[in-house]
């Protein structure tokens, strides 16, 4: 019977506390006995909790909703700092600080690629620096006698919600310009957008490859 009661008492200050406990009990006729009650809150448990879907979701709405600037006025201001023809543009944390900046990689006249940042609060050029990229005769090569600049593309998807990103879709065999939509409360959208006559439509391979995660 005191055994019952200190593992119990045990058990339940195991519990209580989130911890392991061990008891050494003794039994009415004089012998020994032990017990361990071990409780385990999991890491993955806590992990899930605070990265999962709607962790995701609070992020990416957070991140639109502190956006005043919008993508095609981001490319615009990125432009008339840094010639060229804007290939991205994208609403994403800062490398150290963690604020919100547009991210619009620009690829100028002599092939070479700058990334410019800009300020979602006001359209102001934060700084830019070259980068290094090994796709540059592929990217000439998809937007040729293309007529649907970045910022058109990022235009005409701004109907269908704000617009976190576009970019230039130059593998395969269909070319076009890609963009992600977020609508407040509601899940990511990605649309393609057609390098001539600028129709949007769904990006139904980016579909296709959620279901197929789903499923695994």
């Amino acid at each position: 019977m005191k055994r019952n009661i200190v593992i119990a008492a045990v058990t339940a200050a195991a519990l209580i506390g989130g911890g392991t406990a061990t008891a050494l009990a003794t039994t009415e006729d004089g012998g020994s006995a032990r017990q361990a009650a071990n409780t385990r809150l999991s890491d993955d448990d806590v992990r899930d909790d605070q990265d999962g879907p709607d962790a995701q979701d609070d992020g990416d709405d957070a991140r639109a909703a502190s956006a005043d600037v919008t993508a095609p006025e981001a490319i615009a201001s990125a432009l008339k700092h840094t010639s060229g023809t804007a290939v991205s543009a994208e609403l994403d944390d800062e490398d150290d600080s963690g604020k919100v900046i547009w991210k619009v990689d620009v690829l100028s006249g002599d092939n070479s690629w700058h990334s410019v940042s800009v300020d979602p609060s006001n359209g102001k050029v934060l700084g830019s620096h070259t980068d290094d990229e090994d796709d540059t005769a592929q990217v000439r090569a998809a937007l040729k006698g293309a007529s649907v600049t970045a910022e058109e593309a990022a235009k005409a998807a701004g109907g269908k919600g704000t617009v976190t990103s576009v970019d230039l879709d130059e593998d395969g065999k269909n070319k076009s310009w890609e963009a992600e939509t977020h609508k407040s409360g509601g899940a990511e959208q990605d649309w393609k957008i057609d390098l001539k006559t600028g129709k949007v439509s769904a990006d139904r391979s980016d579909a296709q490859d959620d279901d197929a995660d789903d499923q695994d």
